[in-house]
């Protein structure tokens, strides 16, 4: 019974996880090219 919840646990973890490991990704790359973070868009950086 207890496989049955958890394998859809795991898959909630696993997808808020690499939610969060893109969204700190795509932080540091806005801020290595000159930019700023501004509700969740890139602003000011260069290509």
């Amino acid at each position: 019974m207890f496989g049955l919840i958890r394998l859809p646990l795991l898959l909630c973890i696993a997808f808020v996880a690499g939610v969060l490991f893109e969204r700190n990704a795509h932080t540091d790359r806005c801020l290595d090219a000159g930019g700023r973070v501004v509700a969740n868009l890139c602003e000011g950086g260069r290509r």
